[in-house]
């Protein structure tokens, strides 16, 4: 995923979380946490044996203000929903052809199965990741070809989670 963070662009990819270590691969280097966060947007997180604590607000989809050490960080993730569920289909940009995990974690809620009739902005499914909960939503208004989780499956990233039917299938 691209990320900007005070104006500065970096590639930032989860490698492995298990608990509270995660390995996090940023601009190619691989660089190990351990992260504690609250539910209220404080987080500790330890690197090379140092504890620094934080905060992070969300201000709008994808926009985040941080705070650590007295320092404040504006990031900005690029699109980070759409990079991970649309697949390349040749359909356009617009058609959301499947939803796969962008990164590993546990699904805690679907609410769909296969048959279903979705409207663009219906609830589909909810995982957990890094300790966040994330409601993934239909792009489109489409039809479930086939829900391949259930609630407390652990997926690894990419795995196919809900693929769409389309008029031409």
């Amino acid at each position: 995923m691209q990320a900007s963070i005070n104006g500065k662009s970096y590639d930032i990819e989860l490698v492995s979380k298990e608990g509270n270590y995660v390995q996090v691969k940023i601009n190619g280097e691989i660089i190990d946490l351990d992260v504690v966060m609250s539910e209220t947007g404080f987080c500790s997180i330890i690197h090379n044996g140092k504890s620094y604590n934080s905060e992070c607000v969300n201000t709008s989809e994808g926009k985040y203000i941080i705070t650590a050490n007295f320092r404040r960080y504006e990031v900005e993730l690029q699109n980070p929903r759409k990079k991970y569920l649309r697949t390349g289909s040749g359909l356009g940009d617009d058609v959301q052809d499947s939803i796969k995990a962008p990164m590993p974690g546990k699904i805690v809620e679907v609410f769909v199965k296969a048959g279903d009739l979705v409207r663009k902005g219906d609830p589909l499914l909810v995982i957990e990741a890094m300790k966040m909960q994330s409601t993934y939503t239909a792009s489109q208004d489409a039809t479930i070809k086939s829900v391949e989780v259930e609630a407390g499956d652990a997926v690894l990233s990419n795995q196919l989670l809900i693929s769409f039917k389309h008029d031409n299938e």
